[in-house]
């Protein structure tokens, strides 16, 4: 395993919560590459504990939405690992942001061969949480890995959906990703570690909606961090050039363990988590050119909308304006995710 070095301070966008315990770990994947990890616990824990990795938004950092999500489980009484992907953060991996459909849904399994493997976790009752373009991700682990007994898919982005398809299908001809195959078969030749850029700053006037909703988020103090690609100079041009050649969710209608896919009603992304939940479901797909069978286990799957919640509100629960004076939402259901894992980690 690579030796990785760690700040130790804490630089989170949270505060740590005095009813958790907290300690930085690392582990490796079966691609040689070695994972960097916070690992929440609670205070006074006893016995083996339920256990659940969580991971995103896609281009973000541990130091933001996920580690608010694991935290917030560890005070319900799990075990929660938050983690940096594979080339993001301070997980090993070159050229830095970059990613891969096979190495980012490998990033899930290895989080659970770590906690499997600890003392405190029971290894039969481990489950997921993915957020943002992770949810796909997420999804597509439970698809492959049935040690997860449990998955949650927050504010969900199919990656590989968009990459492909652009932005609510409206790239979803031949021209239009032969156009985009070209633009980066010239980019590997031309400067294949040019970087694409994290949300735009400064925020133009006529910025759309969504486009706010990341800068409220990336941007300000709110969620800024020095290690997050979306909060600065983003991906690699190149680094997502796999997804858009890839379909994720092909098998999702045949994921057996509970799923809870939870999106708020206002969300430009809410069409993801909707078309994901249909097809896990019912085997009816949208954005993709298949047709599945419904699913065997229906009764354990469940879709979840969030009165009045933008894409970014579920990251961290939301805030009102103006930004950095506004309150908390508080609209991430917390509790309700602790009852879902505590139902399906029996």
């Amino acid at each position: 395993m690579r030796k990785l070095v760690l700040t130790e301070e804490w630089d989170k966008v949270f505060p740590l919560s005095e009813k958790v315990n907290h300690r930085k770990v690392t582990f490796e994947t079966q691609y040689g590459l070695t994972i960097a990890a916070d690992l929440y616990t609670p205070r006074n824990a006893r016995g083996r504990l339920a256990a659940i990795a969580v991971c995103g938004p896609f281009g973000a950092v541990k130091e933001q939405s996920s580690g608010l999500y694991a935290m917030r489980m560890a005070e319900r009484g799990f075990a929660a690992l938050a983690f940096d992907p594979s080339y993001t953060g301070e997980s090993s991996g070159e050229p830095r942001r970059t990613a891969s459909p096979d190495i980012n849904t490998e990033d899930f399994m290895a989080a659970v061969d770590f906690l499997s493997r600890q003392e405190d976790v029971d290894a039969d009752r481990i489950g997921i949480i993915g957020i943002c373009g992770w949810g796909g991700i997420a999804l597509n682990a439970a698809a492959a890995d049935t040690r997860i007994r449990a998955t949650v898919s927050s504010t969900m982005y199919d990656m590989t959906r968009v990459s492909g398809n652009g932005y609510f299908d409206n790239e979803d001809k031949e021209e239009s990703r032969h156009a985009a195959r070209e633009a980066m078969a010239k980019q590997r030749l031309a400067d294949p570690a040019a970087m694409a850029g994290g949300v735009v700053n400064p925020l133009p006037d006529d910025a759309p909606p969504f486009v706010k909703d990341y800068y409220d988020y990336y941007i300000t103090e709110r969620g800024y961090h020095k290690r997050s690609g979306n909060s600065n100079d983003g991906w690699r041009t190149i680094g997502t050039q796999a997804y858009s050649n890839s379909r994720f969710l092909y098998y999702i209608n045949e994921i057996r363990s509970a799923v809870l896919v939870m999106h708020g009603e206002k969300a430009h992304s809410r069409y993801f988590g909707e078309a994901a939940y249909r097809y896990m479901v019912e085997g009816r797909a949208e954005g993709y050119n298949t047709v599945g069978k419904p699913n065997p286990s229906p009764e354990n799957k469940e879709l979840l909308i969030i009165p009045g919640a933008t894409h970014c509100d579920l990251y961290d629960g939301g805030y009102t304006e103006p930004e950095g004076e506004g309150k908390p939402k508080n609209l991430i259901p917390w509790d309700k995710l602790a009852e879902f894992f505590d139902k399906n980690l029996k």
